[in-house]
């Protein structure tokens, strides 16, 4: 194999790499427009909430909260603030570390998170998992499993 066949995609690779890129950009701006038409909310509001629900206590450390989404920093501060100001969230100081905030799910975002959540699955289902057969979902999943484990190697994820 030559050194350029090493280091570079082949073009049959370049062009699977685009289609996916391409597929899943749709997929995502698609789920983005239904839930921000459906229920007012973005991805990201819907991201945070749905982190801030599965938590216990419904509360987390702003650095926790922004590694389980997987954000940058000034984004996560950006879209707290935005949240916060519609009521979604709160901060509040850290009982254990007076030092430190947490982020908190009011009743405001848990309403809003329970009312976009059955529009926001529906969808899902109808754009992800119904046009695929369940052996493409276990690939799918294989897929990913690959990518995030060669991600985390990285130190990305």
């Amino acid at each position: 194999m030559s050194e350029r066949r090493k280091l570079f995609p082949t073009a049959e690779e370049l062009r699977i790499w685009r289609d996916f890129i391409e597929t899943t950009e749709a997929l995502r701006s698609e789920l983005a427009s239904r839930l921000q038409d459906e229920s007012s909310l973005s991805l990201s509001d819907y991201a945070v909430l749905l982190a801030l629900r599965e938590a216990e206590g419904h509360r987390l450390r702003p650095s926790e909260l922004a590694a389980r989404i997987g954000w940058q920093r000034s984004r996560h501060s950006h879209q707290l603030g935005r949240m916060e100001r519609r009521g979604m969230i709160r901060r509040e100081e850290c009982a254990t570390d007076s030092r430190g905030a947490e982020v908190v799910l009011t009743a405001g975002g848990a309403e809003a998170f329970r009312d976009a959540s059955v529009p926001h699955l529906r969808a899902v289902r109808e754009l992800f998992v119904s046009p695929l057969t369940p052996d493409q979902l276990a690939a799918v999943e294989q897929i990913a499993a690959t990518l995030r484990t060669r991600l985390e190697a990285l130190g990305r994820v």
